[in-house]
């Protein structure tokens, strides 16, 4: 049954500037995603040192693949925190999983951290990183959906300026990351990078985690439980959110793919091609990190332009604009085939406009296709799947692909799910309005 007529009347009207109060809430949560963000990128940008560290092999190309497949295991995670920690955020409030979510990703940053290697304690070594990707997998399964639930919650008329704030939080997670390993490799060289310069910004990641539930701890609870199980005027069972996420089905599955889509698009930029420049084609890290850095200083600003302009048009027209154009520039990826790190930086910046765009807007248009009563449990499913399958698994398809000389095949694979992305959202669109955005 079509929702259309409660649809219509549940988006907010826009509202003037944020207060200070809505300011210093979106802050609290948005520097959780930029932790996340951080560590998520770094293990990305590691892998190689990952790999010989925890996955020891004789050929560089084979213990990088084992890292990136712990790295696409957290992913594995994602939809089952999503599901799990999201009802409960739907049933019982928001603010308690915000802090246990922080507090898992910086925890097992941390033990990545300072784990010893293979050499020094085995199997066991192996074993305890799959353990904490797990751990972080099921904290960031509702971190980054939730959070963005929660601040449309606490700044209800302003979905774009939302969409810029936590973009630039989540660019700026992704500039520290490389950041940081650019100043350690420059400041220690590139063997002590590799002995154990690594360590360092995973360490990092783990203090920071502190700070942010320290930031947390004052966050208001958005979600009336007296009242979190009516729609506009409608009122519902106690024990409807996972009835009502079968009745969005369609919306839960246009998410998947609005999230996959681009997650595989952007960790094929952050992490897949450094990787490639890195482990196989042998380019200088140094080089490969200042220009990561540069694409992230170029997303962190573009996004805090963004917010200013967002608001002026329905986000569903942003959506549809930005993702049919990242069809044909997923096809620059072609263009790094061999070693070159000036092809390499002219393919990482050709592609980060219309990567800015996405990536600032995505999880905003997700959101607006669920009411707030499900939308923890239906957006962290959804999410999570869609990070799982498509972003989680592209850097280790892409080096794989190019390793079996089959490149053309990967941006193509992408276009699709693009393309898909596309066609879902309008359908789901027609079928249940949007609740967020227009």
């Amino acid at each position: 049954m079509s929702t259309q007529s409660e649809a219509v009347a549940a988006p907010p009207q826009l509202t003037k500037k944020p207060s200070k109060v809505e300011r210093r809430n979106l802050r609290a949560l948005s520097w959780g995603h930029a932790l996340e963000w951080y560590d998520w990128a770094i293990f990305g940008l590691l892998s190689v040192y990952l790999g010989a560290t925890f996955f020891p092999s004789d050929n560089p190309v084979a213990s990088t693949l084992n890292a990136l497949a712990v790295f696409a295991v957290g992913f594995v995670a994602r939809p089952l925190g999503g599901a799990v920690f999201g009802f409960v955020a739907d049933r019982f409030g928001r603010r308690k999983i915000m802090i246990f979510a922080i507090g898992a990703v910086a925890l097992g940053s941390f033990i990545i951290g300072v784990l010893p290697g293979y050499e020094t304690i085995g199997i066991a070594a192996p074993i305890i990183v799959v353990a904490a990707r797990l751990l972080q997998g099921l904290s960031a399964g509702v971190e980054a959906p939730l959070g963005t639930a929660y601040a449309l919650e606490l700044v209800p008329g302003r979905p774009g300026y939302v969409a810029g704030f936590f973009a630039f939080f989540n660019n700026l997670g992704n500039l520290l990351a490389p950041l940081s390993i650019f100043c350690i490799s420059a400041l220690l060289g590139p063997e002590a990078l590799a002995a154990y310069g690594w360590r360092i910004p995973f360490i990092i990641g783990g203090a920071l985690g502190l700070i942010v539930l320290w930031l947390r701890r004052t966050l208001p609870e958005t979600l009336n439980t007296e009242a979190i199980h009516t729609i506009g005027a409608v009122p519902t069972k106690k024990n409807s959110v996972w009835r009502d996420v079968r009745k969005y089905w369609l919306s839960v599955l246009a998410t998947i793919f609005i999230v996959g889509a681009i997650q595989a698009y952007n960790y094929t930029w952050i992490a897949g091609l450094p990787n490639l420049a890195n482990g196989l084609y042998g380019e200088d890290p140094t080089a490969v990190f200042a220009i990561t850095t540069g694409m992230g200083i170029f997303l962190t600003l573009g996004a805090w332009v963004l917010s200013r302009v967002l608001d002026r048009f329905p986000m569903s027209r942003w959506f549809v604009i930005a993702r049919v154009a990242a069809i044909p520039t997923i096809f620059l990826a072609l263009l790094y085939s061999q070693p070159g790190i000036g092809t390499l930086a002219g393919v990482m910046f050709g592609g980060a406009v219309v990567l800015l765009l996405n990536m600032t807007i995505f999880v905003v248009v997700a959101n607006s296709l669920l009411p707030q009563h499900i939308r923890g449990t239906g957006l962290g499913l959804g999410y999570g799947i869609g990070v799982a399958l498509f972003g989680g698994t592209a850097s280790y398809l892409l080096l794989w692909l190019q390793n079996q000389g089959l490149m053309w095949v990967f941006p193509t694979y992408i276009a699709v799910l693009c393309a898909i992305s596309v066609v879902l959202y309008i359908l789901a669109k027609r079928r249940n309005g949007l609740f967020v955005g227009e």
